[in-house]
């Protein structure tokens, strides 16, 4: 299937962002001719920056394959950005809602229209001390395999240097660098054709996840931990601990009271 044309929105988007960004950042950009040239696919992006989602469209901007966002209802309801949303054909995110599936629907039906919808798997900017991925969510892989489209998956560093992860100020000097590759498609072969459980969508998922992080591996010339950061698991022991804490001075007013 041809891949959609550019269009004027996201021509007018890049005629506003992408002055401020070259000033910003420099550009390592590696891995473009594994974006495909024709025809419906994902990629996979990891997530360490409020600013890294423009410069990653900035990257894939230049490979004249535009992404699809996913990005939360909110932003496309007024005004200018709501219009530039809605004009660059981003897709809306309705959380706990009755449309919360809409966003899935509107991906697959994306993709099997020839278009890139980006995905950033972990649903959040990383919560991992080091900026590594964490654990990601099933979206993509559902997706992928719904639709057996290529995932192609992409690391990125150095916008988390400019504005670090739930910083308010960024750090402009000195100049930061953007580190991009992208990496052949993900071989989701052996799941297709499946049950979609979530047993084998939490396994393709790792399978993605695993991937985006070899290639952050190589751009950080760095290991990644063994086992990824999972934030469930985190709250699971904070809970824990707090509760422990908690039957401890219990006990400890009960014992004083005696």
């Amino acid at each position: 299937m041809p891949r959609r044309r550019i269009g004027f929105w996201y021509r007018f988007a890049a005629v506003l962002c992408k002055p401020p960004l070259v000033v910003l950042i420099k550009r390592d950009w590696r891995g473009m001719e594994n974006i495909p040239a024709e025809g419906g696919f994902i990629t996979a992006v990891n997530h360490n920056s409020h600013v890294d989602p423009f410069a990653y469209a900035h990257y894939q901007y230049n490979t004249g394959r535009v992404p699809r966002f996913l990005a939360k209802a909110g932003l496309f309801k007024k005004g200018f950005v709501g219009a530039a949303m809605r004009g660059t054909g981003q897709i809306p995110v309705y959380r706990e809602s009755t449309d919360a599936l809409s966003a899935f629907r509107a991906a697959i039906d994306a993709v099997e229209r020839g278009e890139c919808v980006a995905f950033y798997p972990e649903g959040t900017l990383t919560r991992d001390p080091d900026g590594w991925p964490m654990t990601g969510k099933t979206g993509a892989a559902r997706v992928a395999l719904q639709t057996k489209c290529p995932v192609i998956p992409v690391a990125q560093w150095g916008a988390n240097e400019l504005l670090p992860p739930y910083a308010k100020k960024p750090n402009l000097l000195p100049r930061k660098t953007h580190h991009v590759l992208a990496g052949p498609p993900v071989d989701l072969s052996r799941f297709y054709d499946r049950e979609m459980s979530p047993e084998l969508l939490k396994e393709a998922t790792e399978v993605i996840m695993a991937a985006i992080t070899a290639l952050l591996e190589e751009i950080r010339g760095a290991k990644a931990p063994e086992k990824p950061y999972d934030p469930r698991e985190v709250r699971i022991a904070q809970r824990r601990r707090a509760a422990e804490t908690e039957r401890a001075k219990v006990q400890q007013e009960e014992g004083q009271g005696t």
